[in-house]
């Protein structure tokens, strides 16, 4: 490629002249190429450590004059013909022109602003706009990467860093090459090179360790092997970039997501050196999480800038630390101190921003007021005047809230939205008539407990006095923190919400600490068209919640009745329209019924979306993968916090029967409900680490008893029990009976556990767990569990196919990674259909993964026994189109180990079907079938039927063997029930069995084929047959098949026009210019037959030069095909006929000849070579290892086409 001029001093070092003129020199690095000796290993051991150039660009033009004594580096190339081009285009445009010049440094000059301009104008046509951002070193290490392993343009370089990789005991320094979907390293040391290719979707394992034999070290495994890479100059930046792209590669596999860049992220303001666009992207994706994390802010909030401030806490007269957050709709603080102060304010509710008077005691100052007179003052902001400027920027950009704060959107709500009476608020009756779900409703503005309690006596005791001073106690601190979104977080906070939320807050707690209330007040109305959009529809999802809505919580009188259970219906219908990827899991109704019984309808929605999509990442999918990976989570925090127990419950296998329905359903529906409540309380307020504490506090609690236990049955029951008899004593409510506890309680029940001292225990023993090590756990967890589901998911695969394919379970495997890989390749280098169109996690897993035609046919030419030179593409065209019974383009694993099966493991006659089948429509397509159809269409009536497709011939059977059978019965009830005209109903359920019974397809069933379709056949067996051993006696096989064939069909011929009509002269037309011709039909389909054996065997030899030579060939050709059994003086005029084009299909092709597959085989099967060939057992396993190697096969052929033409050159 062209490149900026730029100086060389020494020319000759460590480079060879090959080419020369007064102006330019073209030059190929030393030891490139042929070899070069010590000095060559030398080198080239040095361009890999100190990342030179010359390696991936071995060739280079310079510039000289022949006054100066520096040359100019204009051009280098990876290849002889690339650096070859670039010399011929300067000697042809530029040698003359500056030959003219008298100056040296008008030379010079001239010639370097003609390169820049070639540059230029090359960038300036380039379309990848995301290229340009990224520094002429990094774009050089990209191509480089290409290169050196064979990757397409579409594999993009995130960094690259220089490391040691441990082959054995021996470290290779290299370079370590982190792309989107491979981890690559490559080294070059005194002539030995060690290049490794990882795809991240097979990671399994990814850790940074330090030991004595690997000094902090990257260790990298897969399912098979181990890979340390270490003497890393920043191992931390190193290892945090490949957890993210391991993640990204997990979420590939998960949610088949392929990676799309971030397009809006902001232009840097100068070119870093040696940082990709992409590196800068998921460097902003890893602030991004980290910041919606801390703040609980929806997935699309993006993180603008953070800078050190302190903020003004009224409550505590102080000035406290930390860092303030700025994003497109918030603002954000949190103190450098633990659970000190944090503070979120939607730009929503702002009013004003504005500088405040600077001074010593309180330096740059900036104060932000909000809409309901909460007043808030940072200070020691580094650059106050780009601060306000970027909150005003956003502002401007935030939509007003035309609702203003009265509506009960604006209120977070809490009780005064539901102050309201329901006749004012359900407005005429004609607005809601028809709707599933309006403001008339009564769970549209009160949570059911509150509809079940409105109408109870006050209760005066003990614990409700309780209740009341907890609700005093908050508004006590709402009146000294602020109240609702803008509300400062405090340790005070924690402290409330550890002894319990009372049950007239919490709705408006939950949903203010989740921070679904800022999703809800950013979509007013979404939740209402949502549910018009979601009732009526019938799906999957739908089914199942109608299954489960009288399951959840029957206990409950709430839900003992339709206002209940129609609200729960109509939430999570919504939510299954919502996210189809997610639709409904069990579990999900305990959560959902519990957010109902204290949150009106809309509020539960948001507060299931907060729960879903951002709190418990992953756990209601279709594989329950996020409770999987918190699973493997809390049994790693077990083994760290109760190593003694961990070992006996291992060996019981218990923790990871117990825990799966903790962590699902927040222990809702393992404890009673009345506690469990509490749990949740504290979840919506600290997250999924106080789920961990409470269970490794129940395991420490019952640590005695469970060590005692001797079985896993056993080991259950005392978890069971304790968990049943944990009571909540303060609660006002009447006791909801544990159906749980109900069953499982003994004669003597254990001691009862109050819910508060255990959560204050669990705080006490196991409060130093940490969000930010959870986070750190969940991602090694997740690399195992995905993993493992891919595992469990090919196993299902190859049992299920045991029995439909001859394959070894190996081979299957091998086949299923294989066509998986395939699969998973295109998602990330681009397929002429989306990801999401070829994979459906709902299907059974034999069907979800699916590859397009073009996917197809590179494992087809990989992996079929039959390989046909030029015709094997049309082949696999053909088997595609066959075996992709639906018609959507895609085919799925079945359907292909069920072709390739047949081709490998079927009896002759298995094969040679498939063989006929693939010359007949559907597999024919219709550009290939079109003479032959028309033909047919224009000269018989019958023939429609013969080249009729098999699903239509299938139908028609079908129908005729229907019409049969009901002729039979019919008769039999004719003679017996005459009267009784309808059916009864074990008659539609016998027609009803037999039309779900699989049609067996016999060799009877397959249409004739015509004789363009018996041309072609005779072509693709001609084709198939040059590579092996047997060649000569197999074409001498053929041929006298091919002519025994002909013959049969002209008898067959003879006996149909014999028993026509010859009344229409179309029919009759045909045959009589035939006879004029003088020879009839049978030597001139023969004849034809001849002439496409002989064009199939000059498509594997030289092109003739001239018509003489082609018929010299032709008839040479013939004559061995032949041996004689066709007669020769036919040639000469059917060669000028089948010239003809658009004459061959109306004089040549005889539209009444065809012949039936029961007569192939038979014709076949009277020469021996061609059975022996059919017969013959053939093992997929040589080319299954020779697939698998493809990528090695062609980084050697890209690293040998240098020397190629090297030695071609000279």
């Amino acid at each position: 490629m062209w490149i900026h001029p730029e100086e060389v001093l020494l020319a000759g070092a460590l480079w060879v002249s090959e080419r020369a003129n007064p102006f330019f020199i073209l030059q190929r690095r030393r030891g490139h190429g042929r070899g070069g000796g010590l000095s060559g290993l030398l080198v080239g051991t040095l361009d890999v450590v100190l990342d030179s150039s010359a390696r991936v660009a071995p060739y280079r033009i310079l510039l000289q004059t022949a006054d100066s004594q520096i040359y100019w580096n204009v051009a280098c190339g990876s290849s002889r013909k690339e650096i070859t081009e670039h010399w011929d285009w300067l000697e042809s445009n530029l040698l003359q022109t500056i030959s003219i010049f008298d100056n040296d440094e008008d030379v010079t000059t001239f010639v370097k602003g003609k390169i820049c301009g070639i540059i230029a104008e090359e960038n300036r046509l380039k379309q990848g706009e995301e290229q340009e951002e990224d520094c002429g070193k990094f774009r050089e290490a990209e191509l480089k990467m290409r290169k050196l392993f064979g990757m397409p343009d579409e594999e993009k370089l995130v960094n690259y860093y220089s490391c040691s990789y441990w082959k054995g005991r021996v470290p290779r320094q290299g370079w370590l090459y982190l792309s989107v979907n491979h981890l690559c390293f490559y080294s070059f040391l005194l002539g030995k090179e060690v290049t490794l290719v990882v795809q991240w979707t097979e990671v399994t394992q990814l850790e940074k360790n330090a030991t004595l034999v690997f000094p902090e070290s990257v260790r990298v495994s897969t399912r098979h092997t181990e890979h340390f890479f270490s003497m890393f100059l920043n191992i931390n930046d190193t290892f945090k970039l490949m957890e993210q792209l391991a993640n990204i590669a997990m979420r590939q596999l998960l949610d088949n997501e392929a990676f799309a860049a971030d397009r809006s992220l902001p232009k840097p303001c100068k070119t870093l050196k040696n940082v990709s666009a992409l590196k800068r992207d998921l460097d902003a994706r890893a602030k991004n999480e980290r910041y919606r994390t801390m703040f609980r802010l929806t997935q699309d909030e993006r993180l603008d800038g953070h800078t050190d401030c302190t903020l003004w806490t009224p409550f505590a007269k102080m000035h406290v630390v930390g860092q303030l957050f700025i994003s497109n709709n918030y603002i954000c603080f949190n103190s450098r101190e633990e659970d000190l102060c944090q503070l979120i304010i939607p730009l929503r509710e702002v009013s004003i921003v504005e500088k405040a008077d600077s001074s010593s005691v309180l330096p740059c100052p900036v104060s932000i007021s909000t809409k309901n007179k909460m007043n808030f003052l940072f200070a020691n902001l580094k650059d106050r005047d780009f601060l306000v400027q970027r909150i005003s920027d956003f502002l401007q950009r935030t939509p007003d809230s035309s609702w203003g704060d009265t509506s009960p959107l604006s209120l977070i709500g809490h009780s005064a939205s539901s102050s309201t009476p329901l006749s004012s608020s359900a407005g005429p009756e004609s607005v809601h008539r028809g709707r599933h779900y309006h403001s008339g409703l009564p769970t549209a503005s009160q949570g059911l407990l509150q509809l079940y309690h409105r109408d109870a006596p006050e209760d005066l005791g003990p614990k409700a006095m309780k209740e009341k001073m907890k609700e005093e106690a908050w508004n006590i601190h709402f009146s000294e923190f602020g109240r609702g979104v803008c509300m400062y977080r405090t340790s005070r906070t924690r402290e409330l919400v550890l002894n319990g939320i009372p049950e007239s807050l919490r709705g408006e707690l939950w949903l203010l600490f989740s921070g679904a209330q800022n999703e809800m007040a950013t979509h007013p109305g979404y939740y209402g068209d949502l549910v018009e959009q979601a009732m009526g529809l019938c799906s999957l999802a739908t089914e199942e919640i109608e299954r489960d809505l009288h399951r959840s919580m029957p206990e409950h009188r709430a839900f003992q009745n339709e206002t209940g259970i129609a609200a729960l219906r109509r939430v999570l219908t919504a939510y299954a329209h919502r996210n189809p990827g997610i639709g409904y899991c069990q579990a999900m109704n305990i959560v959902t019924s519990v957010l109902l019984l204290y949150c009106p309808e809309e509020e539960a929605f948001w507060l299931l979306v907060a729960l879903c999509e951002r709190m418990l990442p992953d756990y209601y999918n279709t594989r329950v993968v996020g409770a999987l990976v918190d699973q493997g989570v809390f049994e790693e925090l077990t083994r760290a916090f109760l190593p003694l127990l961990y070992e006996h419950m291992q060996e019981l296998g218990v923790i990871s029967t117990i825990s799966l329905s903790w962590f699902l359903t927040l222990f809702l529906s393992v404890m009673p409900f009345d506690s469990a409540v509490l749990l949740v309380d504290c979840f919506f307020y600290e997250g999924i680490k106080v789920i961990f504490q409470v269970a490794l506090a129940v395991l420490h609690d019952n640590m005695d008893a469970l060590l005692s236990c001797s079985d896993e049955g056993e080991a259950m029951t005392i978890l069971g029990r304790y968990l049943d008899n944990v009571v909540n004593k303060q609660t006002v409510a009447p006791p909801i009976p544990h159906l749980h506890a109900l069953l499982t309680s003994g004669d003597d029940p254990p001691p009862e556990i109050d819910i508060f001292n255990l959560i204050k225990s669990s705080y006490e023993k196991f409060g130093s767990l940490r969000s930010d090590v959870i986070e750190q756990m969940r991602f090694k967890q997740r690399l195992k569990v995905i993993q493992s589901l891919e595992d469990t998911a090919k196993r299902s695969v190859v049992r299920a196919m045991m029995t439909e394919s001859a394959f070894s379970i190996e081979e299957l495997e091998e086949l299923y990674c294989l066509f998986k890989s395939k699969h998973m390749t295109s998602c990330y280098w681009g397929s002429s259909s989306t990801a999401a169109e070829r994979h459906d996690p709902s299907l059974p897993y034999l069907e979800q993964y699916r590859i397009d035609p073009v996917q197809f046919t590179q494992l087809f030419t990989a992996l079929a026994p039959w390989i046909c030179g030029g015709h094997t593409l049309t082949l696999s065209a053909r088997l595609f189109r066959l075996l992709d019974q639906n018609q959507d383009g895609l085919v799925n694993f079945k359907e292909f180990i069920t072709g390739l099966s047949e081709m490998y493991h079927g009896d002759m006659t298995e094969k040679l079907k498939l063989l006929y089948k693939l010359h007949l429509p559907p597999a024919l397509c219709p550009e290939e079938a079109e003479s032959a159809l028309e033909a047919t269409h224009f000269f018989t009536e019958d023939a429609p039927r013969e080249s009729s497709s098999l699903s239509d011939l299938d139908i028609l059977g079908q129908q005729e063997v229907t019409s049969g059978e009901e002729g039979k019965d019919g008769g039999g009830d004719s003679e017996e029930k005459k009267e009784e005209k309808v059916k009864d109903y074990r008659y539609y359920l016998r027609m009803w069995a037999k039309e779900k019974e699989p049609k067996t397809e016999t060799i009877k069933d397959l249409p004739r084929m015509n004789q363009e379709q018996f041309i072609d056949l005779c072509k693709t067996l001609y084709n198939m047959f040059s590579e092996e051993p047997l060649e000569q006696q197999l074409y001498h096989s053929i041929a006298t098949v091919a002519s025994l064939l002909l013959r049969i069909g002209e008898v067959g011929k003879k006996f149909n026009n014999g028993g026509k009509k010859t009344d229409d002269p179309t029919t009759q037309s045909p045959p009589i210019s035939q006879r004029e011709e003088g020879l009839g039909e049978g030597p001139s389909g023969e004849s034809q037959v001849c002439r496409a054996l002989a064009e199939a065997q000059l498509e594997l030899a030289a092109p003739p030069t001239s018509d003489e030579e082609t018929k010299d060939d032709t008839s040479s050709s013939y004559s061995v095909v032949s041996s004689g059994s066709l007669q020769c003086e036919d040639i000469t005029d059917d060669t000028v006929l089948i010239g003809g084009g658009e004459h061959r299909r109306g004089s040549v092709l005889d539209v009444d000849w065809s012949i039936t597959f029961e007569q192939v085989l038979a014709s076949l099967l009277t020469e021996p070579p061609l059975v022996d060939y059919f017969e013959k057992k053939r093992d997929i396993r040589g080319k299954m290892a020779v697939c698998k190697a493809q990528r090695a096969v062609e980084r050697q052929t890209s690293s040998a086409s240098d020397h190629e033409l090297t030695q071609h050159s000279f």
